[in-house]
């Protein structure tokens, strides 16, 4: 990675090679951050095209308090928020029990998974399950969870690209774990146990 102080003075300047290699260095990240946030290639395209233009505009009064990737990715994941809030997605609390489609309330249920073999977690189906869940995430939830288990950002990086403590960082992976697994947990559920 180039964050050393000479690419960054080349940046500022507008030196089109070193912007070249900055968007070739982090063009990947913001995509697939993009696309698991929208669930939408296109959007996700958009959002690159938007992240890397206002990152030019910004560079010559970048301050260098956080890494240009790190920077970059607070560019990417705003964009990222600001077309799912044009969409304004349905929530579900955690705590709310199932409704049935005869009007009758049961409370959430989770299933040991655990178990289950490796090659099922694996296979396309499963990541699909799992895609669709990380999508129905709120969008708080969704962008935490995407930044630290997905992309590895440790705890500290994903608060300084989302503006938020550690622990408020750790309470929403906390949550989108929660969601996630009695999402995944259904699935299982259904599904026949190998063995």
């Amino acid at each position: 990675m180039t964050d050393g102080d000479a690419f960054l003075q080349k940046l500022r300047r507008g030196d089109p090679v070193a912007f070249s290699q900055f968007v070739e260095e982090n063009q990947h990240k913001v995509y697939t951050l993009a696309l698991k946030m929208l669930n939408d290639p296109q959007e996700a395209e958009d959002v690159l095209q938007e992240t890397f233009l206002s990152a030019y505009k910004a560079l010559p009064n970048f301050e260098g308090r956080s890494s240009l990737s790190t920077w970059v990715y607070r560019i990417a994941s705003n964009a990222s928020l600001m077309r799912l809030r044009k969409k304004q997605p349905n929530t579900v609390s955690v705590d709310e029990p199932l409704t049935l489609d005869a009007g009758d309330s049961v409370p959430r249920q989770f299933v040991d998974w655990s178990g289950a073999p490796e090659d099922k977690l694996l296979n396309s189906e499963s990541r699909q399950v799992m895609d669709e869940a990380v999508a129905e995430l709120p969008e708080s939830l969704r962008l935490v969870f995407i930044l630290r288990d997905i992309e590895g950002l440790s705890t500290a990086e994903t608060g300084e690209v989302l503006g938020l403590s550690e622990g408020a960082v750790k309470t929403r992976l906390h949550r989108a774990r929660l969601r996630l697994r009695e999402r995944l947990s259904a699935y299982f559920a259904e599904r026949p146990r190998q063995g």
